[in-house]
């Protein structure tokens, strides 16, 4: 059988002078030579607008009236075309918010991933709701002839003395209560320091985990859920130990069990930053906020304060403050004619970070008249961070720019997503933590996770996408990247790459790829 060929004749385009070839199909073919002979014009402006125009033009009328019409190629014949992928040399996404997940759309499943399997942790403990069923279930899985104790929690680390409390319990048929984690009879209850913070649990049941215990252990477990209002402590004392034990929290609502930290459902939107239920909301999902640099405000420190030691006092729009400086400098016998770098450290914090003290200030108006007023000085960072880089007009925040400079955020430590997500963990990770690793190890990451009943009808398909999308990258050798690194920092070899495994993730069989010098930059 012969081999399946694309055959090429009298292709004219740009620069081609009828060119005709033919070309094996199934094979990696490269066009190598000197610039301008007419490799791009052959393989994008010919093959690849070729194989595009006749893919589009198989489709319904409908649907190619929102395409519009292609140019066709100046070429008199091609052969054995299939339809074309062009992933071309150019810039990367500038989009600030665009890192290599969302760019291969791992980002998406890992989102849903971590939603719908990765539990909260307060406290050090899991958050989740459990039905009275799940609870009786956990608890038969114990060991047997281990002792439990159902307790319900009535006060969590409050003040008071609980005697209202201690009533009510003992009028429900209740005998016994644990308060600070000792069991006391109900009809001794001690008096408490109201003062001071107590744990207080009535102990509604005690067992011994054994196969036909089930109806029993249910019923108290409902009980403790009601009294307890949707929480329950379950005190666990292996059989071969006489005290102690291990206290399990289990709740009803999606609560702390601890703290009583109220959570809403994790949602796919929560993690991500480019979401409002998601993002930081002091740095908008960025993970950098830009502040004022010391560093940029004094350039030259060999100048003094009235040379002009201090950037921002040299523009114009700022020549108004200048009364505020002098009475610093009267206030403190800061000396504004000594050079900047002579100046004591602790009077250069002074300017620029401002001072506690009530100040006499002397404005002189343009006509000569002289206002006294008293007031606080906020410093230079102070001043145009809060007030001048928000009210002042487009030329001065230009001007006020030069000053600035991105900082790691420090409400989400450059991690992007607001701290309910960080709380979601899987593994021992959060999102945020994941896509800091590099491909590698988020592929050796998966490859360990094993999932089992509820949770693999759950996860499979997604851990499946998400190995294969991973592996696809390790692939083109882009194994070192991590998840978060941000797209415009790529280079162009890299983005090709990265655009090429997600061509190559679609699973597409049959078409020809058409790529644009794609070792650039690597």
């Amino acid at each position: 059988m012969p081999e399946a060929r694309i055959v090429i004749q009298g292709a004219r385009e740009h620069n081609l002078q009828n060119v005709s070839l033919e070309l094996p199909r199934d094979r990696l073919i490269v066009f190598t030579g000197v610039s301008g002979p007419g490799k791009s014009s052959l393989a994008f402006d010919t093959i690849y607008a070729e194989g595009q125009r006749r893919y589009i033009e198989s489709l319904s009328t409908g649907a190619r009236q929102f395409v519009g019409q292609l140019h066709r190629p100046d070429v008199d014949r091609i052969e054995g075309l299939s339809p074309a992928i062009a992933i071309q040399q150019k810039a990367g996404d500038s989009n600030p918010r665009s890192t290599v997940a969302t760019v291969t759309e791992i980002y998406d499943y890992l989102r849903v991933f971590w939603a719908r399997l990765g539990p909260i942790e307060c406290c050090g403990h899991p958050v989740g709701r459990q039905t009275s069923s799940e609870i009786v279930e956990r608890l038969l899985d114990l060991p047997d002839r281990s002792r439990v104790q159902l307790l319900a929690p009535l006060a969590r680390q409050r003040r008071g003395e609980f005697r209202d409390v201690f009533d009510d319990a003992r009028r429900a048929g209740f005998v016994r209560v644990r308060v600070d984690g000792e069991i006391h009879d109900l009809a001794a209850a001690p008096e408490l320091d109201r003062n001071r913070r107590h744990d207080v649990e009535i102990v509604v049941d005690r067992v011994v985990i054994k196969p036909d215990i089930r109806n029993r252990l249910a019923d108290s477990v409902e009980l403790a859920l009601t009294h307890g209002q949707g929480t329950i402590v379950a005190n666990v004392v292996p059989a071969d130990q006489d005290t102690g034990g291990e206290d399990i929290f289990f709740s009803r609502e999606m609560a702390c069990p601890i703290c009583g930290t109220s959570y809403v459902d994790p949602s796919p939107q929560l993690f991500s930053f480019n979401s409002v239920q998601g993002m930081c909301t002091a740095c908008q999902g960025l993970g950098v906020r830009t502040a004022l640099d010391p560093e940029l405000l004094v350039p030259d420190p060999a100048r003094s304060i009235n040379q002009g030691a201090v950037g921002p006092f040299r523009m114009p729009a700022t020549l108004r403050l200048r009364h505020v400086l002098d009475g610093l400098a009267r206030h403190h016998g800061i000396d504004l004619d000594r050079p900047w770098e002579q100046l004591d450290p602790a009077q250069r914090d002074l300017v620029l970070y401002g001072s506690p003290d009530r100040i006499k200030f002397t404005y002189v108006s343009g006509r000569g008249a002289r206002y006294d007023y008293w007031g606080g000085y906020h410093g230079v960072l102070g001043y145009f961070q809060h007030f001048a880089h928000e009210h002042a007009g487009a030329t001065e925040n230009r001007n006020l720019g030069m000053y600035f400079r991105p900082v790691t955020c420090p409400d989400c430590h450059g991690l992007r997503l607001r701290p309910e997500a960080l709380l979601v963990k899987f593994g021992g990770l959060n999102l945020s933590e994941l896509t800091g690793r590099t491909i590698a190890a988020a592929a050796e990451f998966f490859d360990g996770i094993h999932l089992e009943g509820r949770r693999a009808l759950i996860g499979d398909d997604l851990v499946r996408e998400i190995r294969g999308r991973l592996n696809f990258l390790t692939d083109v050798g882009l194994h070192y990247l991590t998840l978060d690194r941000p797209a415009p920092s790529l280079s162009g070899g890299e983005g090709q790459r990265i655009r090429l495994a997600s061509q190559i993730g679609a699973g597409l069989v049959g078409v020809t790829y058409v790529l644009d010098e794609p070792s650039i930059g690597l």
